[in-house]
């Protein structure tokens, strides 16, 4: 679901106005709950609340947003879900046959 909104001033603050739709079918979007910002790429931004007993505050918020994302989709579409076939299993050790991943290469 996208909503629009537009940047403006709010006394001596930025603010960003959007849809009140969103914070109708959002109510975790309240006036007054905290949010935080993450920039996720040019012209792209993530915002979470951080006082929702649901999130824990150590999980990554992209990571978090992909699994949402997953689950809505999931939810609204489980016709779509096939089973991992043995092919594709097989072209995926093909594709990383001989590679090795340590703690080290992921930051």
């Amino acid at each position: 679901m996208s909503y629009k909104g537009k940047i403006t001033t709010v006394g001596t603050s930025e603010a960003i106005r959007l849809d009140k739709d969103l914070f109708k079918q959002n109510p975790e979007f309240k006036q007054a709950a905290e949010v935080k910002a993450d920039i996720i790429g040019p012209g792209m931004m993530l915002i979470t609340v951080t006082n929702n007993s649901n999130l824990d505050s150590e999980d990554d918020p992209i990571v978090s947003a992909f699994l949402a994302f997953l689950t809505n989709d999931i939810t609204k579409n489980p016709a779509a879900i096939t089973p991992l076939d043995a092919s594709a299993i097989a072209q995926a050790k093909a594709l990383t046959a001989g590679m090795t991943v340590t703690d080290d290469d992921i930051e």
